[in-house]
């Protein structure tokens, strides 16, 4: 399927638009979307062909506090700019997913509106989790209700409730049939009700044999969820951990691990295409949480040749950098217009990887084979049918030179990154790495 073909860019519209932090509820429609009409040009060279879009519809702040599925909240556009957009994104060549935020809405959302105006006699009081008048909330409107992860702001939705259900599905239904577009990506997926997913699913692959439906799952087992009932991916937050952390402790070990346990020959997501990432929009900026900026460039080559689907944070192809606090994520998500564009290598070098996964669509699902492991060396390859892929990495502070055994004798060519190749004589090749040296080798 496309997905696999893809690498995403991420954004997430409030903040990158530069949108008002709370909705007025009565401005007119302020068209911030078309903003992405000056971008998409640089998302495109970056070699992106997929975008996913944080939430987009109605609500009261941050996008994930629902007041209406079935228009774009104002303060970014309205549903013809919506839908225009879309099509000029088609036309790029630029698949398009946005948030599908079904597990809870905001305080303002009309039917939770009404509950709080007509108290037990609303209609819609089946459409939300835990309600119960004999008790009180912190907000004083004389009932109890279920809040996402106990913040009462966050409405837990009833997906048992087959009106809501039936509510939410034709706004899905516009969506695709109207907005046209290839994908949802599943908010807090790993907590939805699953036959409300597996009714989802099967709602969107009657109407479009090849949507995508993207589901976050912090933890657990991914084989849950990605199934042919239910979703075709998830956030590799495992991975993600991996990344970093085995950077910044010099113990590649720990991703070799995670990679192996995933994606080897006894892999548990061996079959599975999974969405890895090095930052989101809700947790530490990369260029914040490395201890050193030139393992920017190793961290980045394993994302890109490692099974999966590739997924860049917007700015972070700039190194922008942010920490979240405990109050606050607002360093994660600045405007488009406040991230400083100066050195363009690490730019370049992403640039680079997006064409070899281009070249080599087959990265997203063949398995991985451990080459060579150290705490600061790793080597993998990913065979392919026509060619196969090696990476080598040295994150220590001194130049190396790397020894490892191939499966079989081939000639290699370098395709990116710092190194060369030494000597290669039959099965054997030794590679010369400089400090934080990155190498993707090519068999074909």
């Amino acid at each position: 399927m496309w997905w696999n073909n893809s690498c995403f860019y991420h954004i997430h519209p409030m903040t990158y638009f530069a949108a008002p932090a709370y909705n007025d509820f009565s401005s007119p429609p302020t068209p911030r979307l078309n903003l992405l009409y000056e971008t998409i040009g640089q998302i495109r060279d970056l070699g992106c062909n997929a975008l996913y879009l944080g939430p987009l519809f109605e609500s009261t702040s941050h996008g994930y506090d629902t007041v209406d599925y079935y228009h774009v909240d104002r303060r970014l556009g309205d549903d013809r700019q919506l839908k225009d957009l879309i099509g000029h994104l088609h036309g790029m060549g630029v698949k398009v997913v946005i948030d599908g935020v079904f597990n809870h809405v905001g305080r303002n959302f009309w039917a939770f509106h009404d509950l709080r105006t007509k108290g037990p006699e609303s209609p819609y009081r089946g459409w939300f989790r835990g309600v119960n008048f004999r008790q009180n909330n912190a907000f004083g409107d004389g009932f109890r209700y279920k809040g996402w992860e106990g913040h009462e702001s966050l409405v837990s939705l009833n997906l048992n409730n087959p009106d809501l259900r039936n509510h939410i599905l034709k706004a899905v239904q516009w969506m695709i049939e109207d907005l046209a577009i290839d994908g949802l990506r599943l908010d807090v997926a790993y907590m939805l009700n699953r036959e409300f997913m597996a009714e989802l699913s099967a709602f969107c692959k009657e109407r479009r044999d090849d949507f995508f439906l993207l589901g976050e799952m912090i933890h657990g087992n991914y084989t849950d969820l990605v199934n042919g009932k239910l979703l075709n991916s998830v956030t590799n937050y495992s991975a993600y951990k991996g990344l970093w952390s085995s950077h910044n402790d010099h113990n590649l070990f720990e991703i070799a691990h995670t990679l192996s346990n995933q994606f080897g020959e006894y892999g548990t997501c061996r079959n599975l295409s999974l969405l890895n990432f090095a930052d989101n929009h809700d947790v530490d900026r990369l260029a914040s949480q490395l201890k050193k900026s030139e393992h920017l460039y190793t961290l980045y080559t394993i994302l890109f040749t490692m099974p999966g689907i590739p997924s860049i944070y917007y700015g972070s192809e700039w190194q922008a950098k942010g920490r979240r606090t405990s109050k606050s994520d607002a360093a994660l998500r600045p405007p488009w217009h406040a991230i400083e564009q100066k050195d363009p290598t690490l730019f370049r070098h992403i640039q680079k990887l997006t064409e070899i996964r281009q070249d080599n669509p087959w990265l997203a699902t063949v398995p991985y084979r451990q080459l060579h492991i150290q705490n600061e060396e790793l080597a993998f390859i990913r065979q392919g049918p026509n060619s196969d892929i090696v990476t080598a990495l040295n994150i220590s502070d001194k130049d190396k030179k790397i020894k490892f055994p191939l499966p079989k004798a081939q000639t290699f060519n370098v395709l990116a990154g710092r190194g060369r190749i030494e000597k290669a004589q039959g099965n054997e090749i030794t590679l010369a790495m400089p400090s934080a040296g990155h190498l993707v080798l090519s068999s074909g």
